[in-house]
């Protein structure tokens, strides 16, 4: 009796196991679909893709093997294509998501592949997992916030810092451990052709580095077609359901784009459709991004050619209409409902170069999302000021910069920069966009964002030849007369001149003199006053951002530096209180953040060069 128990425990355990590996097949109309439990080694079948146009084309597949568990609670069906066009190319970036018919019925889709390949090898995420992506954000209206950047905003706002973070691959969502795995073992997911228009080849080779780790492969495009808002167009519906006047639209086979950048740039993550039902669309058979609620514009498109390649073939194809939104990007799927709209950015980049006869206006628009909106932003402004050629040895930039902010005064700065490619203009219009989009205070909208740049060959930097007063001993109230001059890089030097008043009220003794340029300012400025650059809450943020970009490096600044007096509680500045209550506001018992009030007297001149040192001055004041 016991023997039997035993004997029934273990069947109904292995019978419970195997129907874990086909619980998700059991949900499924096996009219239409066909699960991984039915689907056996050398049987038949085919998929759906497009290499040519918008005209969906049939490749014959042997199914190879099953394998269940490929990654956690993740199965595979491993197929080979036997048509003499897949032979030739090998797998095929782009063909993600190409629907898989076995038996007549949809099993899945194609999504990974062997790096390197020489067989058209692939394995497909079976059609089960697929359509339980989007179900718990299968609403019309996208909801929820997708993750973004975490930045430390209990320090003083560096822009340097953020710059490093926004632009370190090793934290990208597919620089995994995972993924390196995959990567090492020559199993891979399909990358997805970024087709980059509107900027030159080997600008957008060079950017293939940048996107890579996001799972995309750059490709040099040609201009898109779709409407720059980035909208569904109603007269473009026919009777059939996914029916365009040009093309097949969204149906099983055809290319779905992701339009990031749209208008005079274009920037397309390419794909394939999957399974159409009524208006939501499932493609790609793996992730895109992979973490849940996206709002990313879903587009049709069509393939100009397919490059076969020794490393990795591609589809060379770009975006024909924008028609709905992406909802969902999970490990198994992209999903998304045709009539949705997602929100674009508009984007206005004006470049005057010195080699370019005209002056150059890009009106694209971008993506609203907390991750991808500043790496496009990048990608874009360094593509329009790069578009011809790199910059000279010697050069310099002038720039303007406009965030339009929903329900706030839009953050306008604008800055000059040399001999330092477009790192400055980069770090700060991006930054300023990552800062807001990822903010933890309150969720910002960002309605456009317009960046102006002048390029000219010329090194401006400089350094203080010297620095001379009138009189180094002084009495308050008095006027000390200052004198710098300026060496600047293959120039004459030059002098400026100016005046500072002791203030009346100065006690006698010695102080500080600096005299510097906007990069010794800027220093000066976050030992001295610190809490002007962190934030409390949205509106410090802000006024946060614009002091640090009030800072302008084509000036120079002269500080008279005064003894510590009052105290500073969080962002508020009490220069006139009593010793004996700031040295109570100042118990280490407070949780409020408070230090000595810094005290200065400044003066400022233009130079129209970029001051890279400083000179420190002792002037005595006298009773």
């Amino acid at each position: 009796m016991k023997k039997q128990k035993i004997l029934l425990f273990t069947v109904c355990f292995l019978g419970a196991l195997s129907c874990s590996f086909c619980r998700a097949d059991e949900r499924l109309d096996k009219s239409k679909y066909i699960g991984i439990d039915e689907i056996c080694p050398g049987m038949k079948g085919h998929c759906l893709t497009t290499y040519k146009g918008t005209k969906i084309e049939k490749f014959d597949l042997e199914v190879l093997s099953v394998v269940h568990n490929i990654r956690p609670g993740r199965d595979a069906i491993l197929v080979q294509s036997t048509d003499k066009r897949f032979i030739h190319t090998g797998p095929v970036a782009g063909c993600s998501g190409s629907p898989v018919y076995i038996n007549g019925r949809l099993a899945g889709a194609l999504a990974f592949a062997w790096y390197f390949s020489k067989d058209p090898l692939y394995g497909v995420t079976p059609i089960a997992e697929m359509l339980k992506v989007g179900k718990a954000t299968s609403d019309t209206k996208h909801s929820g916030r997708e993750p973004g950047f975490v930045f430390d905003y209990s320090a003083p706002i560096d822009f340097a810092k953020i710059g490093e973070q926004l632009f370190d691959t090793r934290h990208s969502v597919h620089s995994t451990l995972s993924g390196v795995q995959l990567r090492r073992s020559g199993f891979e997911r399909l990358p997805c052709p970024l087709i980059i228009s509107g900027l030159p080849a080997e600008l957008s080779e060079r950017l293939g580095a940048v996107v890579e780790p996001f799972g995309l492969m750059a490709v040099a495009g040609i201009g898109g077609e779709y409407s720059l808002d980035g909208t569904y167009d109603s007269s473009l519906e026919s009777d059939s359901p996914g029916q365009l006047a040009e093309g097949p639209g969204l149906v099983p086979g055809a290319t779905l784009a992701i339009p990031l950048v749209s208008g005079d740039i274009a920037m397309d993550v390419i794909g394939t459709v999957t399974e159409v039902v009524d208006d939501k669309v499932y493609g790609f058979g793996h992730s895109f991004l992979g973490y849940g609620p996206v709002d990313l514009p879903m587009a049709t498109g069509k393939v100009h050619t397919v490059v076969s390649s020794l490393s990795r073939s591609f589809k060379f194809a770009s975006a024909v209409k924008t028609i709905g939104a992406l909802r969902t990007d999970e490990s198994a799927a992209i999903f998304g409902r045709v009539g949705a709209k997602a929100r674009i950015i508009p984007l206005t980049i004006r470049v005057d170069r010195y080699n370019d006869a005209e002056k150059r206006l890009y009106n694209c628009g971008v993506v609203n999302n907390r991750r991808l909106t500043p790496l496009m932003l990048r990608l874009a402004v360094s593509g329009a000021a790069l578009f011809l050629g790199s910059l000279p040895p010697e050069h310099s930039l002038n720039y303007e910069v406009t965030v339009g902010v929903k329900d706030a005064e839009p953050i306008t700065f604008e800055n000059v920069s040399t001999s330092l490619g477009l790192d400055e203009l980069i770090i700060e219009s991006v930054g300023v966009v990552a800062i807001l989009m990822n903010n933890p205070y309150k969720k910002v909208d960002i309605e456009s964002i317009e960046v102006k740049v002048r390029i000219v060959p010329k090194n401006i930097v400089s350094h203080i030849w010297s620095v001379d007063l009138s009189d180094s001993r002084v009495k308050a109230g008095e006027e000390i007369k200052i004198g710098v001059v300026v060496e600047s890089f293959l120039a004459e030097k030059k002098r400026y001149e100016g005046s500072l008043r002791i203030p009346s009220e100065l006690a006698p003794g010695k102080y500080d003199l600096v005299v510097c340029g906007g990069y010794g300012y800027k220093r000066f400025l976050g030992k001295a006053a610190p809490y002007r650059f962190i934030p409390q809450n949205l509106s410090s943020l802000i006024e946060a951002i614009n002091n640090i970009l009030a800072v302008k490096r084509d000036r120079l600044y002269c500080l008279l530096v005064l003894p510590s007096c009052g105290v500073t509680v969080e962002e508020a500045e009490l220069p006139d209180l009593p010793p004996t209550k700031a040295l109570i506001l100042q118990d280490a018992k407070r949780t409020l953040k408070t230090q000595p009030y810094q005290h200065w007297v400044e003066r400022s001149f233009g130079t129209g060069t970029v001051i890279i040192d400083k000179k420190v001055m002792r002037i005595t004041v006298e009773q």
